[in-house]
């Protein structure tokens, strides 16, 4: 299927879009179409779509079509994970139209699963804002709560989503030895490391993790 940009269907009717949208639900057999079912079948693209109609729900009323069902298997928190790349991606909260354009699953997967886009980043925050244990500890309490094994990690040494993105945030999804960031460089890929390292003692808190991109953070891997 070859991706078209908007501008090239810019005199296609709103009937030869929902006619299209109707001819892919008989082509499939069923009395609805995901975003992703369309974007294999049909003859534009799904952004075509919801971007002229506002939303894919919106598209499957006009079209007569009963609402989509997310796909089968996809956890609360794939979902915020992808929140999370493309917040990074930007730099800053993504918007409704950004989500639709740039992520992996379909805007309407999120609108049914949390009962629309403003609900799932109220959902996401609420997750990012949840207690992890010792998530903020600093290092000094850490230390004064160890057990008479002293070198025994009071945390994991894998980084979860919502420590991640507490770093990222925290450090303006920039890396903090070099200052790049994929919002200006789409290359860029950041990683949250820790400053004082796992294998020596450091704790997956807060304030012992930075952002480095892949870059610095190798370059500081050569230098251990």
């Amino acid at each position: 299927m070859k991706f078209e940009l908007d501008s090239y269907h810019r005199n296609t009717s709103d009937n030869e879009l929902i006619d299209d949208l109707k001819c892919v639900a008989n082509l499939i057999q069923r009395n609805t179409v995901t975003l992703e079912e369309y974007n294999e079948y049909g003859h534009f693209h799904g952004t075509t779509l919801t971007r002229r109609f506002g939303s894919w729900f919106k598209c499957l009323e006009l079209a007569g079509l009963a609402p989509s069902r997310p796909k089968i298997g996809i956890s609360d928190d794939e979902l915020f994970e992808e929140i999370e790349n493309i917040w990074i991606k930007l730099g800053r909260q993504p918007t409704y139209a950004q989500m639709r354009d740039m992520a992996r699953f379909s805007i309407g997967t999120y609108e049914k699963r949390f009962g629309g886009w403003r609900n799932s980043l109220n959902a996401f925050v609420d997750y990012i804002n949840g207690n992890d244990n010792l998530v903020d500890a600093p290092n000094h309490v850490l230390q004064n709560i160890q057990t008479k094994e002293d070198n025994k990690h009071k945390t994991s040494r894998t980084i979860n989503l919502r420590i991640r993105f507490l770093v990222l945030k925290r450090d303006n999804f920039k890396c903090c030895s070099c200052g790049a960031s994929p919002a200006k460089d789409s290359s860029v890929e950041l990683h949250v490391d820790h400053i004082k390292p796992w294998s020596k003692g450091g704790e997956t808190v807060v304030d012992n993790l930075q952002t480095l991109c892949s870059k610095c953070n190798i370059g500081k891997s050569n230098l251990g």
